[in-house]
């Protein structure tokens, strides 16, 4: 035994190993060497999550993601590396080249390629730049003809979907906001920008730039899609129910309109009309993706066609292998015995794009019998959607120190008492209260009688749903005054504006 060993051994001492950004860099080269990308992607992304502004980490991970063809993902990164990390690494607009030129954007392409040689035209991949400024030259015309930015606008917008997608919503907005301004009549970065907007939760936001597509171009698909489908989440059932009837009667003739009114009608629930347009999209032959075939399973199977949902369900899991478990005949199973004992609900609202979902999955959890089985989760612990929201309501679960989820979850349990097992229809009440919840703390108002809170949310619900009821009914209920629930009545009305 050593010196060092034998005195470590003395003191009693365990030193502890934590792995560092260098310490994953170095593993992931190796396997980058031994073309083992897969590997090598794992501990490259690693080691970027703890030295994120590191641009060698990005531009390595870059190069690995273009090994494994995921090309839009390469691109991403080395864009941040280019606009954001380090300027002076030129050589990103070599590999930026090359991965146009996998995806058929030669313009891009030749724009890169030759930004490239003139930066660094010693550099170490100029002889390998230059060989491919020939290659594009010679077979695709009109290359060298000057370069055109709105040639970028539709690469912008994809790095701007890619960018939604993967959570990065900050950096959209920042994307989006570049595109309107050179391109003041492109609808679809308006919409894309309204959809980031209302996932950071800032849902006025959102609603103006709808507004604005709307007046500005009225009878834009997407924004109305989009205004239906938002307002579902924030519990505006009156509203929800307004937008179907006027989007029923629209009869899109372009398949990506079609698809748009599908997927928008499944995600409110309503089966019948999403599975109409999704079905005649799949039998002619359209080139879905992920979200496609899931939102069309689902609506199969809810309309009672199981064996097609089923053999939908096989595609999804091809193009989605992390969907496994989430199968809409395990849905309804878990609607059949309430929300909060269906661990695979839990996650996917817990792995959902608004905060007010992600709250209700939180709440479910602390009803839930498997409630030890998720807080435990890695999957809760990685989660990349929690913000510090979130994580205060997790502390607050296993621990029971008081903070301000402690009032959302106290008038939670009070709907609880009624309102068990959680549905498909009890989960609008637990929605909305999340949603006003959300509203409440913009506007620093203090949750001080709670029942008065939860017998106006609940008042507010039914009279959404259309369902007869008194206000001095839900008031007795709770144990309050008929004048104290109009009051607060007024107040969530108010907060859901």
């Amino acid at each position: 035994m050593s010196k060092d060993a034998k005195a470590r051994k003395e003191k009693g001492k365990i030193l502890s190993f934590i792995p560092t950004g260098e310490y994953y860099f170095k593993k992931g080269i190796k396997a980058y060497h031994r073309r083992d990308f897969f590997k090598a992607k794992k501990y490259l992304s690693r080691a970027l999550q703890l030295e994120q502004g590191e641009p060698m980490i990005a531009c390595q991970l870059a190069i690995v993601s273009t090994e494994l063809g995921e090309f839009e993902d390469s691109n991403r990164l080395l864009h941040l590396i280019l606009e954001d990390l380090d300027d002076e690494m030129v050589e990103c607009h070599y590999f930026l080249a090359n991965n146009y030129a996998h995806l058929g954007f030669f313009k891009d392409a030749y724009h890169h390629v030759k930004l490239y040689l003139e930066l660094d035209p010693d550099g170490d991949f100029s002889e390998d730049a230059q060989e491919l400024l020939e290659i594009l030259a010679f077979e695709y015309d009109g290359l060298d003809e000057e370069y055109d930015p709105q040639d970028d606008l539709i690469v912008k917008q994809e790095q701007a979907r890619e960018l939604l997608e993967s959570g990065y919503f900050p950096k959209a907005i920042e994307l989006l906001t570049e595109v309107i301004k050179e391109y003041p009549e492109y609808w679809s970065a308006y919409n894309n920008l309204a959809l980031a907007y209302f996932y950071l939760g800032k849902n006025e936001k959102a609603e103006s730039i709808l507004d604005e597509v709307l007046k500005k171009n009225p009878g834009n698909l997407h924004a109305l899609c989009n205004k239906m489908v938002f307002a579902h989440y924030q519990g505006k059932l009156k509203f929800v129910n307004q937008m179907v009837d006027t989007l029923k009667k629209i009869q899109p003739i372009l398949s990506e309109h079609q698809y748009k009114l599908g997927t928008s009608f499944a995600l409110v629930g309503e089966y019948e009309l999403a599975y109409m347009w999704l079905k005649k999209l799949y039998k002619s032959g359209f080139d879905g993706d992920g979200p496609f075939y899931y939102w069309l399973s689902y609506s199969a199977y809810f309309m009672g066609h199981d064996a097609f949902a089923q053999n939908i369900w096989k595609k999804v899991l091809e193009l989605s292998p992390d969907k496994e478990g989430f199968e809409p005949w395990k849905e309804e199973q878990a609607v059949a015995n309430g929300f909060e004992d269906h661990s695979g609900s839990i996650f996917q609202k817990l792995e959902s794009d608004y905060v007010e979902e992600r709250l209700f999955a939180l709440f479910l959890t602390t009803v839930s019998s498997k409630k030890d089985e998720i807080i435990q989760s890695k999957r809760l612990f990685q989660n990349p959607k929690f913000t510090s929201l979130e994580k205060e309501y997790i502390s607050h679960i296993r621990s029971g120190r008081p903070s301000r989820v402690a009032d959302a979850q106290e008038v939670a349990q009070l709907f609880y008492e009624s309102h068990h097992p959680i549905g498909t229809v009890e989960a609008g009440l637990y929605l909305m209260w999340f949603t006003v919840f959300v509203e409440v703390l913009k506007a620093n108002i203090q949750l001080k009688n709670k029942r008065a809170w939860a017998g106006a949310v609940e008042y507010v619900w039914h009279r959404l749903r259309s369902e007869k009821v008194s206000q001095q009914e839900v008031a007795q209920r709770y144990g309050i005054s008929k004048a104290t629930i109009g009051k607060y009545v007024k107040r969530v009305n108010e907060l859901l504006q």
